[in-house]
């Protein structure tokens, strides 16, 4: 349109008319300029030809939409042939010195660390002096946590060394007493563990530090747990070895038992020998004479929810009404755990069959529940221990020994679930028919003795004995060998649906096992679980549990400590660990230790009974093919022969 001089919107005369005009006057027969005339010409073109046109007016360009290009703004300096020498030289500054230098320093700080962020001679000097003393206690303990070298500045830039701790230190060993300064044995003799040790025992006394080395103080109390978590890890390690290998001792229980404690006594701020009573508000040493004395007995958080409220209200009456308040408050949101336990041997055609070397499943099932249920449950079930005169004498002594001496909470709901049990394998056993005169005895008189009935019943047994050895030749006589077959046919059927029945019960827990792993696998769930109320952790905590099965005869670890680090609800885990070579019966624990409170371990029994396992056959039924298949299979083979070789002499 600009080349024709013409509006947007002109119509197609309108540019004929123009290009007339145009072409008298540019013409280069005319004495015109060729170049404008050949724009004309193409503008004159496009125009009048309706497609052109439509590409134009929609993409600017009579030949359609462009190709598109991209480019990158660099500054006019870099692409300057003036400026190439220095652009080489920073891009060879940049990728071949300042980028190996930051890898090479990330590369050297990460191999320090495992994968818990622990450092490696860390965890080298953990298995060296677990490996030196298996038998670890608490003392010794303590010590070799303080060695740790997240401890020493010259290998983390966290911890320090002040001046103020030639004054300070000294006067907390001073107040603390015998801890072992005067050992000579390296690491224990430096002073970043001397200082350390210091601060965790000053911690566990609750005793007051100096604003100088609090932050110190927090520091190392914030460390303790994931350095003791290792330490188990190092003990778990040393029991494998050891049981793969041998030659060597691997670390008793008690020591891997000793590090779960001691991180429980950390998180708490409390020592071994201490009340786990102090884990509550307003609880002091003088406030436990009340608890402990003779009238009440509480010892344990255990034995103070399992009280009246009115005693638990007299006992605590020191407190105040607010305080109690806050103390049942925090009383009330402490984890209260149960445990299921199911023994199985997977894969295995017979799996609640232990045999000798086998691999034993222990699947426990963990529920946690605050104490604020157990709260509501105790004070529903208290009404409900009056003896009614219609009871049944069971009942009543079942009550009666239970208003004499009362249950605890935990106590309470084992036994109950051992009843549970015992019910139902009642359930599950058939009872034989009583013959009719006995039943009819028993109706009659409800009170008779066991003995009589079990009389009257063998009398009926030997009548109905004689009568049936006069009848049997005459029901011989009547039942015909057809009617004997339909029978036996009808029992076998029976006997075939029970068998089918049960191996698809177990073919479905066998895929709702195998679906469980893998979801288990795939589920990557968070390790943020319930906080822990403690009154002198330095930052926030959230509870985790350690789950393992132990011999506690002979102090040995059966299977690894699993972490359970996402229990919210309920949560289901899976204990592996190999049978017993020797057949008999076998006294194993299954043991739940948190790692933030005190006091609220459980330890249940697993009763282990392993058979002899069974021989291997050589000569498998599958294997054995009839000789007239190998004959059919020779025959087939020599036609195939005789068949190529005809074929053969054919092509001759």
């Amino acid at each position: 349109m600009t080349v024709l001089s013409l509006d947007q919107g002109a119509s197609v005369s309108e540019i004929k008319k123009q290009y007339r005009l145009l072409s008298l006057k540019f013409h280069p027969d005319k004495g015109g300029d060729e170049d404008l005339f050949m724009r004309i010409a193409k503008a004159y073109s496009a125009l009048t030809n309706d497609e052109s046109r439509q590409n134009w007016e929609t993409y600017g360009n009579p030949d359609g939409p462009r190709a598109t290009s991209f480019g990158i703004a660099l500054p006019a300096w870099i692409v300057d042939s003036k400026n190439s020498m220095l652009v080489l030289l920073v891009y060879g500054l940049a990728f071949m010195v300042i980028l190996p230098v930051v890898v090479g320093t990330w590369w050297y700080r990460s191999i320090r660390y495992s994968g818990d962020q622990i450092l490696i001679n860390t965890t080298q000097l953990f298995m060296h002096f677990m490996y030196k003393t298996p038998n670890m206690n608490m003392k010794r303990l303590s010590m070799v946590l303080t060695a740790a070298f997240e401890f020493d500045p010259r290998s983390n830039k966290e911890a320090t060394i002040r001046p103020t701790d030639n004054i300070q230190v000294p006067q907390l060993i001073r107040e603390l007493g015998n801890i072992n300064v005067k050992k000579k044995e390296p690491p224990f003799c430096y002073p970043y563990s001397l200082k350390a040790r210091v601060l965790v025992l000053a911690h566990l006394s609750r005793m007051d530090v100096s604003e100088d080395i609090e932050e110190d103080q927090r520091f190392v109390v914030r460390k303790s747990p994931a350095l003791l978590q290792e330490m188990v890890n190092v003990g778990c390690q040393l029991t494998m070895m050891a049981n793969s290998r041998g030659g060597f001792h691997a670390p008793r229980l008690v020591s891997i038992e000793n590090c779960m404690k001691l991180t429980q006594m950390i998180v708490q701020g409390l020592q071994e020998s201490k009340s786990p009573l102090l884990q509550l508000p307003h609880f002091e040493e003088e406030h436990l004479r009340y608890c402990i004395s003779k009238k009440y007995k509480v010892r344990s958080l255990q034995d103070l929810v399992s009280l009246k409220d009115s005693d638990r209200r007299s006992m605590l009456r020191f407190l105040g009404e607010e305080k109690y308040d806050e103390v049942m408050a925090v009383l009330a949101s402490f984890p209260h755990i149960t445990m299921e336990t199911k023994l199985q041997v997977l894969d295995d055609e017979d799996s609640n069959n232990i045999t000798a070397g086998s691999i034993v499943t222990v699947t426990v099932t963990l529920t946690r529940k605050r104490m604020a249920e157990v709260f509501e449950k105790e004070q529903n079930a208290t009404p409900c221990l009056g003896v009614g005169e219609e009871a049944s004498t069971e009942d009543a002594a079942a009550q009666g020994d239970a208003s004499k001496t009362k249950a605890k909470v935990w106590q309470s709901k084992t036994k109950a679930a051992k009843k549970t049990k015992q019910s139902k394998k009642k359930k599950l056993t058939k009872k034989k028919p009583l013959p009719l005169p006995a039943a009819k005895a028993k109706q009659a008189n409800g009170s008779a003795s066991g003995s009589e009935v079990v009389a009257v019943a063998k009398e009926d047994e030997e009548d109905g004995s004689d009568k049936g050895s006069e009848s049997e030749e005459g029901e011989g006589n009547k039942d015909s060998p057809s009617e004997r077959d339909e029978e036996s046919d009808k029992q076998s059927d029976t006997e075939q649906d029970e068998i089918a029945g049960d191996d698809e019960e177990e073919w479905e827990a066998l895929q709702q096992s195998i679906q469980r792993r893998e979801r288990a696998l795939l589920e990557t769930k968070s390790k943020v679980t319930h906080p822990v109320y403690s009154l002198y952790y330095p930052e926030e905590k959230h509870e985790w549990w350690w789950l393992y099965i132990a011999d506690r005869k002979d102090q040995t670890l059966v299977s690894m400590p699993y972490h359970v680090c996402t229990l919210k609800d309920t949560e289901e885990v899976e204990l592996k660990f190999p049978a017993p070579s020797k057949t008999g019966n076998y006294q194993y624990s299954v043991i739940l230790r948190s790692d933030s409170y005190l006091g609220l371990d459980q330890i249940r029994p697993l009763k282990l009974e392993v058979h002899e396992a069974k021989a291997v056959l050589d000569n498998h039924p599958q294997w054995d093919i009839p000789e007239t298949e190998e004959e059919d299979e020779e025959q087939e083979d020599s036609d195939g022969i005789e068949e190529s070789e005809e074929e053969d002499e054919d092509n001759d």
